[in-house]
């Protein structure tokens, strides 16, 4: 391989910790609420309508109420629209808290002497931009290497916004590998594309189609020894 490119969310961090952090914020009296559940099924309506928001066809505020209120309703918790903006809002707060493990600080820096590295994330671009600061990954990263769907007006599994970062990058589609956590954005996105994929399924889910990643790898150990073994085979 000649790049390893990474999803954002849920892979470079853990995503569900700004959550949960929320969570205990604002419905401090719920101590019985799955919050892990309740993160999963946030990410699932989220990423149904997606789409929609990138079209134009639903604003963003609009799909923050929509993932929280069916999320929450999911768990047996009813919010209001109100409700669920003032969980966003908060939310948005910790996720400038995010922070990347050792490990992952110490894999980037040793992928950097070896391939070209890169991201392509979904949402809004400040949005996404502030997490990447955040994590402080351009470092290892460069700037011109950071793809965000809402910068460039198409999303994964949009094969074109893969095929745009190749094409950017310089590098041929074949060459290229990309990390991610979901199977329907990143897995199904990457092969369309061309591209090899490595599937970090560190919460257990079900593949979701007949697609094939090149390696699936189930914690941050695993993707370690993954990534090592790619960026140094002839």
């Amino acid at each position: 391989m000649k790049a390893i490119v990474f999803d954002v969310d849920d892979t470079l961090y853990d995503l569900s910790t700004p959550f949960k952090q929320t969570c205990r914020e604002i419905f401090p009296e719920d101590t019985d609420l799955d919050l892990e559940g309740a993160f999963l099924a946030s990410r699932r309506y989220s990423d149904s309508v997606y789409a929609r928001c990138l079209s134009g066809e639903m604003s963003m505020e609009e799909m923050y109420i929509y993932r929280f209120k069916n999320a929450f309703l999911d768990y047996g918790k009813k919010i209001n629209a109100l409700k669920a903006l003032e969980f966003q809002a908060v939310y948005e707060e910790k996720q400038q808290e995010i922070r990347m493990t050792n490990a992952m600080k110490d894999l980037l820096q040793s992928l950097k002497e070896k391939v070209t590295l890169g991201i392509i994330t979904n949402g809004p671009a400040q949005h996404q931009w502030d997490k990447v600061n955040a994590l402080g990954v351009t470092e290892w990263i460069p700037v011109g290497h950071v793809f965000i769907s809402g910068a460039l007006g198409v999303a994964k599994p949009d094969k074109r916004i893969f095929s745009r970062a190749a094409e950017r990058m310089g590098i041929l589609p074949q060459e290229i590998c990309y990390v991610g956590d979901s199977f329907e954005n990143d897995i199904v996105g990457a092969k369309a594309a061309g591209w090899n994929a490595v599937w970090y399924n560190h919460r257990g889910h079900q593949a979701a189609g007949d697609v094939k990643p090149d390696a699936v790898v189930r914690s941050e150990a695993e993707l370690i020894a993954c990534l090592e073994k790619i960026s140094t085979k002839e």
